[in-house]
């Protein structure tokens, strides 16, 4: 090699390490300008626009490298993970069985492959490459923990446990993966230190560190600073804001407002279950309205509700985050709204890209996402006080009442369940919580097994996710002196049948720090109160949300020592229960929280709020729909 292009080559290789990526591409461009194919050069031009998140430039370059160099395994590596990011999966795996061929003990490529079926909900295949990845490296911290997301999603909480375990011993700083640890010990109820990992995950998000994505910490604190905190490390490192399709041009004013909803929960989900009937009840004669999908396509009822509630529906799946962007521009999106935020197969990308010029978070993550290109979260007084606005980076949309939306024609089946079919005592008063088990702190266990205590012959009534999980929380029950027959697990069920079976329980009783939301909306629209503890992070104030728009502020409390004497206090008082109830069942379809057309209009001057602000070039500033 001429060493003049090996010096540049070196120079570069450092440059990319410190992730000085002007310096990289000005190195390897000089070595170009003396050897116009060399394939080192190439490939990691590549490299560089692909840290750019400029696939479509990277995937040139893998292919100028290949063409130089055919048998250049790492270069159709390279190029496997740019088809990736483009979600071009048939291309990907072709890459990378190329690059397998070449080099088959790459345990990268394997772990690469194994990213593509994770990708495509192929858990089981997916898993079967990590292996293969870990059978030439098992010292790879990376794969283990790909591993473990994989068993994640099959619920084998404890084998994806034992990965994260195994992955942070061998690197305890492996990006985001302490958080991970923590949450899916939370999803199977092991406790054991788990006061001290939470405090060691803030000290180190305190400090910038890369250790958890946001929503995990949802569950573990309810300073809202420190979801905001999390959020903005988070949104830097994996979404940043990105300029590769440049500004967008100022819209001229239209007769109908272009909005578009985007998320992957277009179907039997609790987001469809919320959403479904604001679709159809948005005026189509002022708003055009765009459904973008990019979640599983399913043919069950919701899908084909929501399908047909738009203008219409995109199935973007196949697409990649900057080819949906482009399409909402293409469009003329005024405002897109993110369904998803930083939950389970969120799309953020979309929006960093910007897809509209004015964008807006929604509904399915309850706080900040901390990234400079949403504009707008749209929320309450109750859920965010104008004192909290510093934990949001966004301005806040305030509607009148409650933030959320709510479907009055969720079906409540007519079956009449019986106590002893559900495994409920046949005599006693039953608490119930149905929440997700990840939201069960041990404070909040301790206060329900006083709870328990104090009222004789009653159970708590809990949601049954994973077999782990019962058989923990059975455990923790014993050790606090309740005898764990007092806890009843409740199966999955369809859900107008779980809406029926509400009517066994005697009051709902919630999760602290991060409430129930749609659990709370399906408890009260089926006739069954929810005693709630408020806190001071989005997520702790949600049930009270919802009980304020539905008259039952009496129901909210603020200090644990309340939230107990106050579900202990209904449990030894039938009557005050029953007349709560019936203020319940009257209020049902009276009060704001299940006033659907009423919510809808609501949102819509929110909505037209932010695009008369945005036609006057106006600053953003928070909204207030009166």
């Amino acid at each position: 090699m001429n060493p003049e292009i090996g010096s540049l080559l070196n120079q570069a290789l450092e440059a990319l390490r410190n992730s000085n990526l002007e310096a990289a591409e000005l190195y390897l461009k000089q070595v170009l300008s003396l050897e116009p194919n060399n394939p080192d050069a190439l490939r990691f031009l590549g490299v560089v626009a692909a840290q750019r998140a400029q696939y479509e430039n990277a995937k040139a370059y893998f292919l100028a490298t290949i063409q130089a160099a055919p048998e250049y395994a790492v270069a159709h590596s390279n190029l496997g993970n740019v088809y990736t990011k483009l979600r071009q999966f048939d291309q990907a795996l072709g890459a990378y069985e190329e690059a397998a061929r070449l080099d088959p003990q790459d345990a990268e490529t394997w772990s690469n492959a194994g990213v593509v079926f994770f990708e495509l909900k192929r858990f089981e295949e997916a898993i079967a490459l990590y292996d293969k990845a870990l059978a030439i490296d098992p010292n790879y911290a990376e794969v283990l923990c790909n591993k473990g997301n994989a068993l994640d999603e099959l619920k084998r909480y404890e084998e994806a446990i034992a990965c994260y375990e195994q992955a942070l011993s061998l690197n305890p700083t492996i990006d985001w993966a302490p958080g991970v640890w923590v949450y899916l010990k939370l999803k199977v109820s092991a406790w054991e230190n788990l006061e001290g990992n939470i405090q060691v995950l803030l000290a180190k998000l305190a400090a910038g560190e890369k250790v958890s994505n946001p929503f995990p910490l949802l569950a573990m604190s309810d300073d809202p600073m420190i979801h905001r905190q999390a959020s903005a490390i988070y949104a830097h490192y994996q979404f940043p804001a990105n300029p590769a399709l440049g500004s967008i041009a100022k819209h001229s004013k239209v007769e109908k407002i272009r909005i578009a909803y985007y998320s992957a929960d277009f179907h039997n989900h609790a987001t469809g279950y919320l959403l479904a009937e604001l679709i159809e009840l948005h005026d189509k004669n002022q708003f055009e309205l765009i459904g973008i999908s990019f979640g599983p396509s399913q043919s069950n009822e919701m899908r084909i509700r929501l399908e047909k509630s738009f203008n219409q529906f995109i199935d973007a799946s196949a697409m990649s985050d900057i080819e949906i962007a482009q399409l909402s521009r293409n469009l003329k999106i005024d405002i897109a709204i993110d369904l998803k935020g930083f939950t389970q197969n969120c799309r953020t990308g979309i929006f960093a890209y910007r897809a509209a010029p004015i964008q807006v978070s929604y509904l399915g993550y309850p706080g900040t996402m901390s990234a400079n290109y949403m504009d707008y979260l749209v929320a309450d007084k109750t859920l965010i006080p104008q004192e909290f606005q510093k934990a949001y980076s966004e301005k806040i949309a305030y509607l009148p009442n409650s933030y959320q939306v709510n479907d009055r024609k969720r079906v409540i089946s007519d079956k009449a369940f019986t106590r002893e079919e559900l495994g409920l005592p046949e005599q006693g008063f039953v608490f119930c919580s149905f929440n997700n088990n990840y939201k069960i702190l041990p404070a909040t266990f301790e206060g329900w097994m006083r709870i328990l205590k104090a009222v004789d012959s009653s159970v708590l009534w809990l949601y049954e996710d994973n077999a782990a999980a019962a058989h923990h929380l059975r455990q923790e029950a014993e050790k606090r002196g309740v005898n764990s027959s007092r806890l009843v697990f409740a199966k999955n069920m369809p859900l107008a049948e779980h809406l029926a079976r509400h009517r066994l329980a005697d009051l709902f009783i919630d999760n602290f720090p991060c409430n129930a939301h749609t659990t709370a909306s399906d408890a009260l629209w089926a006739g069954l109160p929810v005693l709630t503890l408020m806190g001071n992070s989005f997520a702790s104030r949600v049930a009270a949300s919802l009980l304020n728009a539905i008259g039952l502020p009496e129901l909210i409390t603020n200090t644990q020592e309340e939230y107990e004497a106050l579900a202990i206090a209904l449990a030894s008082n039938p009557e005050k229960l029953a007349a709560l109830k019936q203020k319940l069942a009257s209020n049902r379809l009276t009060t704001p929280l299940f006033d659907t057309p009423q919510f809808t209009k609501d949102l819509e001057r929110a909505y037209v709020q932010m695009y008369e602000r945005y036609q006057a070039d106006q600053p953003l500033e928070h909204l207030f729909v009166e």
